[in-house]
């Protein structure tokens, strides 16, 4: 069984392919900080090969829902430690996956900072959950300046230290889903005239000064990136996706990176459809051959698909989301081919430890 077997990713060792994969629950307080209750949750899942944290806003302004984790401040730090804490004393390895909203966010989830920002003021289509969890329409964003860019790139940099302190294993670059990275990388949200816009080489350029700040930090085998070609959550769009992102993972090569994370393009809303969409080119077929390191796939994949991923060379290991929301044992469950856990849906995202510690395990 490939899932279960070990493997190297960078500079971490893994005991097994089954990563848990990034997954906003929205259970923090109003400081951004992680609940008690989520090192319970973190701890149970502690024999993912990988745990890679739900998405951590990089400073106030990062924010684009109600009760998500930062890891900007002090108390955030130190309620992430306990979770750590908890993950390694469980023999688990667990990651910090940085990430900034960008324009899918709204201002009273950050009223000292004012509008959301991103790469050129294109307001999202859709509607956005303000701070008391209503939802309204978007707000169009504020073009970031070159000296605000070069603010932002140093907030990567205080966050991916403070990860450091926090205990974690490692980061993520989360450039992912049309968040602020994704959404300097594709012309359909970057429409700059500077040396951040126009051509693919100045799109890509943010997202690979902020790998150059970072790995000094953590060393280049404990950084991954998270990147979804083709992917249309949060009105995303490029008119050439293979050319943006073949260019791109060209580039990482030269980094080094512990990992490069794909996401499979199987649904057009976060927690939707299970489907791999029917025009939608696969990903890992795609663009694992451009890649030199090791790669990570996610999208609904259930053990079979998995197993027959990392089997054709796509994927070195898989992530794992809804499965493990509901299933904290899922490695031992595939072990033993045991029946899963059905998740609910309607507990995913806040609310208390319904639907988030009180899964069974076997």
């Amino acid at each position: 069984m490939n899932l279960l077997t070990p493997i190297t990713l960078g500079a971490v060792s893994l005991e097994n392919r089954v990563l848990m994969a990034p997954l906003t629950r929205m259970r923090a307080d109003n400081e951004g900080v992680p609940s008690p209750l989520a090192i319970e949750y973190y701890a149970q899942r502690a024999s993912a090969g990988l745990i890679i944290s739900e998405a951590t806003q990089i400073s106030e302004l990062g924010k684009g829902y109600p009760a998500t984790p930062g890891i900007y401040s002090e108390p955030q730090v130190e309620a992430w430690r306990k979770i750590t804490d908890a993950v390694h004393a469980q023999g688990g390895k667990i990651f910090l996956q940085l990430w900034h909203v960008g324009r899918i966010s709204h201002s009273s989830l950050h009223p000292n900072d004012g509008l959301p920002v991103a790469p050129s003021a294109i307001k999202p289509a859709g509607k956005v959950y303000t701070a008391s969890w209503a939802l309204a329409e978007y707000e169009t964003p504020h073009s970031l300046s070159l000296d605000e860019i070069k603010q932002l790139r140093s907030e990567y940099v205080h966050a991916a230290k403070q990860a450091q302190l926090a205990g974690f294993d490692g980061v993520e670059l989360h450039a992912a889903n049309g968040y602020l990275l994704d959404q300097f990388l594709q012309d359909g949200t970057n429409q700059r005239t500077d040396q951040y816009g126009s051509s693919i080489e100045n799109r890509c350029k943010l997202v690979l000064e902020i790998l150059q700040d970072i790995i000094p930090i953590w060393g280049s085998g404990r950084v991954g990136i998270r990147l979804s070609p083709y992917g249309s959550f949060n009105d995303i769009a490029d008119s050439d996706p293979q050319k943006l992102f073949s260019y791109l993972i060209n580039v990482l090569n030269t980094f080094n990176l512990s990992y490069l994370h794909l996401i499979e393009p199987r649904a057009t809303t976060a927690g939707g459809s299970d489907q791999l969409l029917a025009d939608a080119p696969r990903t890992g077929q795609l663009f694992r051959p451009l890649f030199a390191g090791k790669v990570v796939l996610a999208g609904g994949f259930d053990q079979a698909g998995a197993e027959k991923a990392i089997a054709d060379g796509e994927a070195d290991a898989i992530a794992f989301g809804r499965l493990f929301i509901s299933n904290p044992d899922l490695p031992r469950r595939f072990e033993l081919n045991a029946e899963l856990n059905p998740y609910n849906r309607a507990t995913f995202y806040g609310g208390n430890e319904k639907g988030y510690t009180d899964y069974p395990t076997l």
